[in-house]
């Protein structure tokens, strides 16, 4: 015997709404993800070298791309303002590495110019980045 208000099917669980939003979840993480990767400078074409180490995070980068352009933490610079905007980014009495990005293919003498721009400031330590072999 059945009573009035008892459902003629058993409860059910849809599940089908709880994996739509697994997936969202895991969609959203997998996509997080790619985003943690920092990158300080503009792609360029390392130099190897076998005796390069590995330097704390720096908070000035400079980039020198194949083109020769100059990118101070990721934006514009010419040469002749380089040195005040990096002077700028260091505070008084303090130092600060400063790392050079700058491509193989880049003429030796732009980077010699870069870097006498990088050593006139006062404060800045120079760490040249290589990749290894």
């Amino acid at each position: 015997m059945r009573l009035p208000d008892e459902p003629e099917n058993g409860a059910t669980i849809n599940i089908v709404p709880m994996i739509d939003v697994i997936f969202a979840i895991l969609t959203f993480f997998i996509m997080s993800t790619l985003f943690l990767t920092r990158s300080q400078s503009l792609p360029v074409n390392l130099p190897k070298a076998t005796t390069t180490q590995v330097q704390r995070s720096s908070t000035i980068t400079v980039t020198l791309d194949n083109r020769g352009q100059i990118a101070l933490n990721r934006q514009p610079v010419d040469l002749g303002t380089l040195e005040s905007r990096v002077s700028s980014l260091i505070a008084p009495n303090q130092e600060a590495v400063v790392v050079l990005n700058a491509d193989e293919q880049v003429n030796h003498g732009q980077v010699i110019a870069v870097m006498d721009q990088i050593r006139r400031v006062p404060g800045a330590r120079l760490a040249i980045a290589a990749q290894r072999p």
